[in-house]
This record gives structure tokens, sequence and C-alpha cells, in this order.
């Protein structure tokens, strides 16, 4: 069938909504038409050129949800008519990462980003012209109905909102689990979250549900600060120092118990100033992404070992994709977890481009490409 979608042909590169040629689903896959499907920054990322990808054109998008048009044969209880949530990193259910509890850390995520499908290096987009197009992590939810992996796909209930479930796809389950899986915030900490776009407010409802006492949100920009307390922020200053301060006047003088990144754009100076502003044993946690290339970050070692502190990556908040959104969109319905909050505009699919322009402005907590 014919669908329409937005593509990056380069890197660094622009968004082109362009008419593209989707295959039916294979066996263990289903089609999907796209109810919603969130901005998110690594979208941006990988058209900056920060995150190369394997295939050009490739198709952006992974957080999304929708509703299953067609499945393939062995489609293990998905059937049409099935509301679904998109995972941004598969799981195959098996591996060593999958069966000791670290499906973020599935073996099937080394081939998000290569274009093809991970099993047989096959395509299920083309252009209209015959030329492979590669789908973000498999997926592509900037594409009106997009064909996808099992592995990729969480049934849900069809009570839920699919423009509000889209984003327990990725930001949600992001920043929620980089501060209850990877900080491990506990009752009565005191946390600062750098950053509060999607990932970050997240992080802030993260630190909610894990009891903090004392939850400082960092963003020069006065409007995200102004949201901070919506999503938990007990405090929200300008600069990571403020938050420093803030965090030693909370704690005697020791420091935050963790601090979670989670800034558009993860630079070196962002980790060594997070370093500083953590307790001795406490755990600056690093979600947010930067060039592929940039290297190293100003920690004192001697700080490192004798202050006994913890550096922590977070992909996809260490969760667990199959189990995770739907605990989280079980919260949602219990009036737990804020995610109406969380979209600032929706854009038709031919506006995305602008949506990118909001992002970068600062504009948005978040933008969510409509497909109603």
């Amino acid at each position: 069938m014919q669908v329409r979608g937005a593509v990056i042909r380069k890197a660094p590169g622009e968004l082109e909504v362009i008419d593209m040629e989707l295959n039916d689903p294979y066996p263990d896959e289903v089609q999907v038409k796209l109810v919603a499907s969130g901005l998110c920054h690594s979208d941006d990322h990988h058209a900056k050129g920060d995150l190369p990808v394997g295939t050009y054109p490739f198709a952006l998008g992974h957080e999304g949800a929708g509703i299953v048009t067609k499945v393939g044969p062995n489609s293990k209880g998905i059937a049409e008519g099935d509301h679904v949530v998109f995972s941004a990193i598969p799981s195959c259910g098996h591996c060593r990462w999958c069966s000791s509890g670290m499906s973020s850390l599935c073996d099937l995520g080394a081939g998000i980003l290569a274009g093809p499908r991970w099993t047989d290096g096959s395509y299920r987009l083309h252009t209209t012209a015959g030329e492979p197009v590669g789908q973000m992590c498999g997926i592509s939810t900037f594409v009106e109905t997009t064909t996808v992996s099992l592995d990729s796909v969480v049934k849900i209930d069809e009570d839920i909102p699919l423009d509000k479930a889209c984003l327990v796809g990725c930001s949600v389950s992001t920043g929620w689990g980089s501060a209850v899986n990877s900080a491990d915030v506990q009752p009565g900490d005191t946390v600062i979250v750098m950053g509060i776009g999607g990932i970050g407010v997240n992080a802030l409802q993260g630190a909610k549900f894990g009891g903090a006492e004392h939850i400082i949100a960092v963003d020069p920009n006065p409007f995200k600060r102004e949201q901070g307390p919506v999503f938990g922020a007990t405090h929200a200053v300008e600069t990571i120092e403020e938050a420093a301060e803030l965090a030693r006047q909370f704690t005697n003088g020791q420091g935050a118990d963790s601090a979670i990144i989670t800034v558009g754009v993860v630079r070196s100076e962002h980790v060594g100033q997070a370093f500083s502003a953590i307790r001795k044993a406490g755990t600056v946690v690093v979600t947010a992404v930067g060039s592929h290339d940039t290297v190293g970050a100003p920690i004192p070692l001697f700080d490192l070992t004798l202050s006994q502190k913890r550096l922590q990556g977070a992909l996809f908040g260490a969760t667990n994709g199959n189990w995770d959104i739907k605990r989280l969109l079980s919260l949602y319905k219990s009036g737990q977890l804020e995610l109406d909050e969380m979209i600032t505009r929706t854009y038709p699919l031919d506006d995305i481009a602008q949506g990118y322009r909001d992002l970068h402005e600062g504009k948005n907590i978040r933008g969510v490409i409509s497909y109603d």
C-alpha cells in the first residue's frame, strides 16, 4: 500500500514528507495505522548527524501508538483492531539481557539504527521508485501506517486515549525509569533533574513516585521551569549551581542523593556539574544523548574513588517495555501519572518540521503528531 511519512535523506538533513510503498506483514509482524506520535529529541539527533544511521532515506519516529490493521502468520495473540503502543527498544524475550530482566539492553537493539529488519536484512518501506527506506527502531512512527515486528508492540486497553498512550513508548518510560530504576530514588531523597523537556518531566514524576522529599528541576527556559511543579518538582531553578546549593542546604551540606541529566544535547561539562552536586555514594544518571564522538567528562578521579560516587548510563530508563508500558498506563488511569499535561501542541504530519522548530525554541514539553 502507499503511505506518507517523514524521512531524512542525509545527515545533517531536513525532515521531508514523501510518499512510500509499505509491505504487508511477514511472519511475526503486524501492520499498524498510527493515531499519534511524539516528537522526541532522539529523532533530531539523527537528523543533525549526532547519531548516524545505516540507511538513507531513513524514516524517523519511535514514540507512537495506533490500531492494528493487518497481522502476519504467528501473530502471538495480537489481532486486527487491537490498540498498541510501540516500544522504542524491541524485546526478544530470550537473550541474556531479556532473560535477566534487562530488556532495555536486548540484543535486538543492536540493529535499530541500521534500517532493515534485524532478522533477515529485508525492508518493509520503499520509495515509490523502489529504493529501500530504513526504519528507525524498526518502527518509524512518523509514517501514517507502518509494518513492525511483534517484538516492538505492546497491546494496551482500548479505553486509554492513544494520543496520550504514545508518550509511554519512549519519553515517559525513559524519564520515569531514569529516576526509579537507574537512580534508585528512595523515600526522603533529594534529587536534581537537569533539563525539563519530555524526558525530564518524567524523571520528575519518577522521583516523586519514588518518594523523594526534595525534587529540584533545572532549566534555563522560564516556561519549562514553570512546568516543573506540574510534574512533581518542589523547586525549579535556572542553573545547576543553584540546584547544587539548594541540595546542600537540604542535606546538611552533603549534596543531592542523585542528579539525572535529561538535557536536549548532553555535553561533558553537564556530567562534571552533576557529579559535583551529589553527595558521597550518590549517583549521576546520564540519560541525555549528545554527539557520538564526544569523549570524556571533567570528573575528579579521586572524588570518584574516595567519595564512592557512581556514574550510571540509562537507556530507555532501564525499563522493560512489555511490562512497564502497561504499568505506567495503569498509573495514568489511576491518576498517579500525568500524560495529558505533557502535550503542549499537536501537529499534522505535514507540519512536522515546525514541530521540531518549536522543540529547538523551547516552546514544547512534548509536541505530538496527530494522524486523525
